[in-house]
């Protein structure tokens, strides 16, 4: 994605890309005149070229990955968009859940980034890791939470130190947004109705600024929240 802004032919690989944050950067890409890709559970917006991935299964997360850079004649950039969480104490999480919540948040991340390589060296494009708030702060019934995006922080920050001068690398740090992130918790850990949370649009807008650096100006780390925002920092 490097060279400009995201125009016609530009490649972007989205995580997670069929609901929240993912299906706002897909819009996005697709608005500014680039090719939107999406690994989901779920189909994507009708048109949007996709494969069918639980990013739980990290080998298959890979295998996914390079199915569709090799269709699509090979990749601008990568957002890992895709996330979970199942609030609780950790006594009470289950262990599956909890590894579930890593799997997805931390070690698909690293899955997706390392099968998309090859091609991103080649186009020398761009990563956006998508991490959180309480990947900076920690807070109670969110171990599995905090672990994968606390780990999120870590493999971005270390990525850009090991790919600088060949692929962009930003960590996105966004605080709560108005998706349907929340929907399926208890009620003892859904927004309250007066809660502040931004527009998954507004920081899809904010990945696309880091994506339409040129190569060699590194847009390394953002927090885009709501300006009342109280998990952070």
């Amino acid at each position: 994605m490097s060279g400009g802004p995201p125009g016609a032919g530009r490649t972007v690989l989205v995580t997670g890309g069929s609901s929240g944050l993912g299906a706002a950067v897909v819009a996005a890409v697709a608005r500014a005149g680039g090719r939107p890709l999406v690994l989901d559970r779920q189909a994507p917006a009708d048109g949007v070229p996709w494969v069918e991935c639980d990013l739980a299964d990290t080998r298959a997360a890979e295998a996914a990955t390079r199915q569709l850079a090799e269709r699509s004649g090979g990749l601008d950039a990568v957002v890992t968009a895709a996330g979970m969480d199942v609030p609780g104490k950790l006594a009470d999480v289950p262990g599956e859940t909890w590894d579930r919540i890593v799997a997805v948040d931390l070690l698909a991340t690293a899955a997706v980034v390392r099968a998309a390589l090859p091609f991103l060296e080649t186009s020398r494009g761009s990563v956006v890791t998508v991490a959180s708030t309480l990947g900076v702060k920690a807070v109670a019934d969110a171990t599995a939470y905090c672990a994968a995006k606390f780990g999120v922080v870590g493999f971005t920050r270390a990525l850009a130190a090991e790919l600088a001068g060949r692929v962009g690398v930003t960590l996105l740090v966004p605080g709560g947004m108005r998706t349907a992130f929340f929907d399926e918790r208890d009620a003892a850990y859904k927004p309250g109705p007066d809660a502040v949370l931004n527009d998954p649009a507004d920081t899809a807008a904010a990945v696309m600024f880091a994506l339409s650096q040129p190569a060699g100006c590194a847009v390394r780390e953002m927090v885009v929240c709501a300006d009342q925002e109280t998990s952070y920092p």
